[in-house]
């Protein structure tokens, strides 16, 4: 796990030393990704140069060291993430004649580089890769970025400047660009709260998409192919579905997985994992446990508001499971604390707030172990999310009726606020009252007049609609307004968990995992996203994965033979934080002073007077707006951090 970049100059010839040092402003930028090790090399020739900050994993010895050039000389490389399956293409070499100088990763995919060709051996890898390969005698650049997008690439081309990286910043740091905010990306961020790929925060800059390989000839002009398409393993998955029983399917599914956390847990270095006692994490440790007869190590954060608080619920899977524990109880003065550094850590602006407790928890978990296995993922191949099932049920029944009645329920059900539904329905037992139902009859009432299936998936997943927002920009509109989506996958839950496969996860998940795990120097790895299982997910039958209106239930199985079903059943919670509670008390003022009218108006884009009338109806109670004024706190405090490094 490691940090990249580099620069190809093809209109300026500059010395060794000048991309040298460069190449060294860009590798310092990524110091937190890998503060082990540096490496810069350089070809002043062709003008190119390539940079590593190496977090040493597997083979700790010099040997390691990159950039790495193949023994043939041809390939230099530059790699962030792990082959799991590198010592089976290590022995398959060694079989050819090949003789290695380590036992790293990097070196046996540069001789297999040489042996089977790029393309080729980046479709034999199980991991988790973004990566840089420099081919000296035909001068060609190629990058590439895994199946999932676990590991992150952005790159962009000014004239005859390509720089890429692991990050924004570094490219930020090559003086031969100048940044340029991208006012059309900030009215999708505003929607997601994130910035959906291929775009950037910044004009001309793109995140490579997951399963790509760019190929770039000198002096040439850029070339993306998909070496992996999660399109196409959705549909060829639903038209092949597997026959088999359940316990055929649930044997199948922990064989994978089993072999896929084993994978997970090898290295030079401690492993441990995040545990959250929900269905996902603690698949991933049960697994764990049963590869390794040793304690595994478990790391949890809990919050002193009830409600947020899943600590108790992960130590009691921990005491089963008889895992060496460690959890921290995190407070308003912890999130404080953490506030100011998030511009830093995401380089672009990204509003998905449980960024806190996951920086959080890989601060904890960092002072222990140097990788961390993660249960991210399950929810998207197994439909887990709540959304699924209550889109569902609330098309089902709204396209039965007329959309005038559906018009007046929604009126209805917005005369009172939800403030006022909770103390209209206080009555209700507390077992049976769903937390926050104000809140939640609003958001019944928002998609009650819509017209498709489609709309209800996306409103339920937009934040701001970015009209309301930021009136006067027009909002680039990608993969979740393709109409061939719909008539390729005509089941609205499959088509749901396909759309947040490609977008929701990748650019928020993994991007909100990989930044807070990078940031202090942990590596993040997530079994449940072995591509393999991903395929064979898709090739499940809908009732493997929803039974009873429980998601995700063939994985509940699996885990059930490891884990009690009593100490895992329970209302879905999601990684959240008390961020209404905390706006309105120890966040208040510097929320204020982010959200003042004079403020907000600087950029001439934001839409001031609805933004401060949510912000007075969150203080008042009257309405819970936390992750839309999130949205515009993470923006306009990005803007501080850098808006004098870009032009707007």
């Amino acid at each position: 796990m490691c940090g990249i970049a580099g620069l190809l100059n093809f209109d300026v010839r500059p010395s060794e030393s000048e991309l040298r040092h460069v190449a060294q402003s860009m590798s310092s930028a990524l110091r937190h990704r890998g503060p082990d090790d540096e490496g810069i090399w350089a070809d002043s020739d062709a003008g190119i140069a390539l940079a590593h900050r190496r977090l040493s994993i597997v083979d700790l010895s010099p040997a390691g060291h990159q950039p790495m050039v193949s023994s043939d000389g041809r390939y230099v490389v530059t790699y962030n993430g792990e082959f799991y399956n590198y010592q089976g293409l290590r022995s398959e070499l060694e079989g050819r004649g090949v003789r290695f100088r380590g036992h790293s990763d990097t070196e046996i995919a540069l001789e297999a580089f040489f042996a089977y060709g790029i393309a080729e051996t980046i479709k034999r890898l199980i991991g988790m890769f973004s990566l840089a390969v420099w081919d000296r005698r035909d001068r060609t650049l190629v990058l590439v970025r895994d199946r999932l997008g676990i590991k992150p690439l952005y790159w962009g081309k000014f004239g005859g400047l390509f720089l890429f990286g692991s990050e924004l910043k570094a490219l930020r740091a090559c003086p031969g660009w100048t940044p340029k905010v991208n006012n059309a990306a900030i009215a999708s961020y505003l929607r997601h709260n994130y910035v959906p790929a291929p775009h950037t925060i910044y004009e001309g800059v793109h995140k490579l998409e997951p399963g790509s390989i760019l190929t770039l000839p000198w002096n040439g002009e850029p070339r993306i192919e998909r070496f992996w398409d999660a399109r196409t393993v959705a549909l060829t998955g639903l038209a092949s579905p597997i026959e088999a029983s359940d316990e055929e399917l649930i044997e199948q599914l922990e064989t994978l997985l089993k072999d896929a956390v084993k994978r997970r847990m090898v290295a030079d270095v401690p492993v441990g994992a995040f545990l959250s006692g929900g269905v996902d994490s603690s698949t991933v440790v049960a697994l764990m446990r049963a590869a390794n007869a040793d304690k595994v190590k478990t790391y949890t954060i809990g919050f002193d508001i009830a409600g947020f608080d899943e600590a108790p619920h992960a130590k009691a899977v921990a005491n089963h499971l008889q895992t060496e524990h460690t959890e921290l109880t995190a407070t308003a003065q912890d999130a404080l604390d953490v506030i100011p550094r998030l511009p830093d850590l995401y380089d672009e602006p990204f509003a998905d707030s449980s960024q806190i407790p996951t920086y959080l928890v890989s601060a904890l978990t960092r002072k222990h172990v140097t990788v961390a296995l993660s249960g991210d993922g399950g929810d998207e191949l197994f439909a887990g999310y709540n959304r699924y099932r209550f889109a569902n049920r609330t098309w089902g029944a709204m396209s039965r009726l007329p959309h005038g009645v559906r018009k007046g329920i929604s009126a209805a059900l917005t005369g009172l606020s939800p403030a006022q539904w909770s103390r209209v329905l206080a009555a209700i037992p507390a077992r049976y009252r769903p937390p926050q139902l104000g809140d939640k009859l609003h958001k019944f009432a928002s998609v009650l007049t819509l017209d498709s299936a489609d709309d209800v998936y996306r409103q339920l997943i937009s934040h701001w609609q970015p009209l309301e927002a930021i009136p006067n920009v027009v909002e680039p509109k990608g993969l979740l307004w393709d109409p061939t989506v719909a008539d390729q996958i005509p089941g609205l839950t499959d088509r749901m968990q396909f759309l947040d496969l490609v977008t929701y996860l990748p650019d928020d998940i993994l991007t909100k995992v990989d930044r807070a795990s990078m940031a202090v120097g942990l590596e993040a790895r997530v079994p449940l996203l072995d591509h393999r299982v991903v395929e064979f997910a898709w090739r499940l039958p809908q009732s493997m994965k929803i039974r009873n209106g429980t998601g995700r239930w063939l994985l509940r199985q699996v885990l059930y033979r490891h884990v009690p079903q009593q100490l895992i059943e329970r209302p879905k919670m999601g990684f959240g934080i008390p961020l209404d509670h905390w706006l309105r008390g120890p966040l208040r003022e510097w929320a204020e002073s982010l959200l003042a009218e004079q403020r907000l108006g600087e950029t001439g884009l934001l839409n001031v007077r609805h933004i401060r009338e949510r912000w007075a109806e969150h203080l008042s109670g009257h309405r819970n707006w936390q992750h839309h004024l999130w949205s515009v706190l993470m923006f306009e405090a990005w803007r501080d951090r850098w808006s004098t490094k870009a032009a707007a």
